[in-house]
């Protein structure tokens, strides 16, 4: 949540999801603040520009709202939007240990970067600066979320930096 807005107790949401229309239907939401969670009831949704305003049931002006400034909304996994083939949350893809086509682990996803040509995959090595893979069809070979798990095949002269 960005700041409040107005003098109502609205607040204003940066859309983080592929699925920003999903706002308009919520009902209740599940606030996380640090370790804090708490479940909501939803007042009311409206857009301004790029941004979601929220009213929340008992957050009735801009100083109540403040205490929320900082917090996501989060979804319980039964909540999220089914996914076409070969497409993933990043929730799913972080922690998945990374292997070479020939079986040599690489490290583990930390973090995905969005960027405007393709997602890039953060990959942590101990002791050595984070591996960026890019998120191609001819890069990545296999996802196996279950597995905890995906095979990717280099290009020529990535490992080395």
């Amino acid at each position: 949540m960005l700041r409040p807005h107005g003098c109502r107790g609205e607040m204003r949401l940066l859309p983080l999801t592929d699925f920003p229309e999903r706002f308009s239907g919520m009902k209740r939401v599940t606030v996380q603040k640090g370790d804090e969670y708490r479940e909501m009831a939803v007042e009311g949704v409206r857009w301004h520009q790029k941004v979601v305003l929220m009213k929340l049931a008992g957050v009735d002006d801009p100083v109540a709202a403040r205490t929320f400034q900082g917090a996501h909304l989060v979804v319980d996994r039964s909540g999220t939007v089914p996914l076409p083939a070969d497409n993933y949350y990043v929730f799913d893809l972080i922690g998945l240990t990374v292997f070479s086509g020939e079986g040599r682990e690489l490290g583990k996803i930390s973090d995905v970067m969005r960027t405007g040509a393709n997602d890039v995959y953060v990959v942590d090595r101990p002791g050595r600066r984070p591996l960026l893979i890019p998120a191609l069809k001819r890069v990545v070979r296999t996802v196996d979320v279950a597995g905890g798990r995906m095979v990717v095949d280099l290009p020529e002269g990535l490992e080395e930096t």
